[in-house]
């Protein structure tokens, strides 16, 4: 049976109205600590193309580590498989922003999602460039995806995360030693603070998130990445994309999901919806208190976790 989405989407911003504890707002970089934590927004696109929104869904905010997507994106369009061989694909069980595995593994990041392996990601987007070059593209990028020219970067959260970025600091010039960064490191911080600090609606993150969903279509026609890319992409977003809660939330959730200290999270249902939920308050994995608990909700009322057989008739 069909799910009344606009019902759950009316009962999940009902719920996370009241919900007690909302989080702690991400305090370390100064910009992000000014967010007001009592907001909660939530949109889903589908896949026969309807747009469906709840709460604050049209409030711009800082999607930080979802950036991370869309940059991943990018960088396999331009060397393919060829980045694995500086980025690995498990799951890192440590914070974020840990810098033990990159002494224990010699300079390579364990995944493109925690920041050392978004990082090399930059690097390579970078190409020999000058940031601003890199920092277009990723702009245009995400623009065509979400198919909003109005999309921008918050230069405040930029210059917030540029001057109170050290540990991010720490991890480049650690791989630039190893020679994992080859770019010098003020140059490929530059790119990455930006493009984490792109600015997104709800509803402009679920639109660009179609893709991942139309097994790499975009939905006005063409191609973004090919199936099986599409496929690991959401694949590295399931077992990936909560840091050391990833886990966890694939148990509770079950749904690729890539979330960013802004509080927003990008989740993706292959065939059928590309979700993005936000509220600023995070839990103490750093990601969003409410936005998991929404899509827990939204997952247990509509059957979507992709451990979930499929419906009747599909």
């Amino acid at each position: 049976m069909t799910p009344d989405l606009d019902v759950i989407v009316a009962d999940i911003v009902t719920a996370m109205g009241a919900a007690d504890e909302r989080g702690t707002v991400a305090s370390y970089i100064p910009e992000l600590a000014k967010i007001d934590p009592g907001q909660f927004g939530i949109a889903i696109a589908t896949a026969d193309g309807r747009i469906l929104t709840g709460g604050d869904a049209e409030t711009g905010f800082s999607i930080q580590s979802i950036s991370k997507v869309f940059a991943l994106t990018l960088a396999l369009g331009k060397v393919g498989d060829q980045l694995w061989d500086r980025v690995g694909r498990e799951p890192s069980g440590n914070a974020f922003n840990s810098i033990v595995q990159l002494e224990q593994e010699h300079g390579m990041p364990r995944n493109p999602f925690i920041n050392a392996g978004a990082i090399v990601v930059a690097d390579v987007n970078l190409g020999g460039h000058q940031p601003r070059v890199a920092i277009g593209e990723m702009l245009r990028f995400v623009r065509y995806l979400a198919g909003d020219d109005e999309v921008a970067i918050n230069e405040a959260v930029a210059a917030s995360e540029t001057a109170t970025g050290f540990r991010n600091m720490a991890l480049a010039n650690y791989m630039r030693a190893f020679d994992n960064v080859r770019h010098p490191v003020d140059l490929v911080l530059g790119t990455y603070f930006h493009q984490c600090a792109i600015e997104m609606s709800c509803r402009q993150l679920a639109l660009a998130g179609r893709y991942l969903m139309l097994d790499g279509r975009h939905p006005e026609g063409g191609r973004v990445v090919s199936p099986r890319r599409a496929r690991r992409i959401n694949a590295l977003m399931l077992t990936c994309g909560h840091y050391d809660a990833s886990g966890d939330f694939a148990f509770r959730v079950g749904i690729p999901g890539k979330s960013g200290v802004g509080g927003g999270i990008l989740a993706i249902v292959p065939g059928r919806a590309s979700i993005a939920v936000w509220s600023p308050g995070l839990n103490a994995s750093g990601n969003s208190q409410l936005g998991t608990l929404a899509l827990e909700e939204l997952a247990q009322r509509t059957g979507w976790s992709v451990f979930s057989p499929p419906p009747e008739g599909d």
